[in-house]
């Protein structure tokens, strides 16, 4: 998700909500502590230099029962971010304390927004020696042909 996208989706909200890969629901006491752009400038595994760049939402489940952090003060706390730190409509990174800081992504049901995994990759397959995932077919895909004819698909 877009920093514009969570921008439109808080207008028509009177709540917010974020909920976790395991459907659990953060406690709706939580604070957005930091807003921000993280740059990641690195080299892959084949050598290739590259550069990314998120909006990070670090929540925090805070002791503090009696505020809960509505829709228009997060719009406007996104506003802030993006005047004083030169934010472009970028996609978000949510930080997230469990065991350890929880990185995850961000998309949205309707109702509310979700922590989506993230995983690792390799981005230099080609140079790694990877293979290429093939694509997995069902027997019932397969051609009506019978197979194994001299003029069948799969011999």
């Amino acid at each position: 998700m877009k920093l514009s996208e969570i921008k439109s989706q808080l207008s028509t909200l009177e709540t917010i909500a974020f909920m976790l890969p395991n459907g659990e629901l953060v406690p709706n006491h939580f604070h957005v502590t930091e807003v921000g752009k993280i740059t990641k400038n690195f080299i892959d595994c084949g050598g290739t230099v590259r550069k990314e760049e998120v909006v990070n939402f670090q929540l925090w489940n805070a002791n503090d029962y009696d505020h809960r952090l509505h829709p228009e003060k997060l719009v406007k706390i996104i506003e802030l971010s993006e005047k004083v730190l030169g934010i472009e409509d970028l996609e978000i990174e949510v930080e997230y304390q469990g065991d350890t800081i929880g990185k995850f992504g961000l998309d949205f049901d309707g109702t509310n927004f979700l922590l989506t995994t993230k995983k690792t990759d390799c981005l230099a397959k080609d140079q790694c020696g990877i293979p290429v995932e093939k694509p997995k077919l069902q027997l019932a895909d397969i051609s009506d042909e019978p197979c194994c004819s001299p003029d069948g698909n799969c011999c």
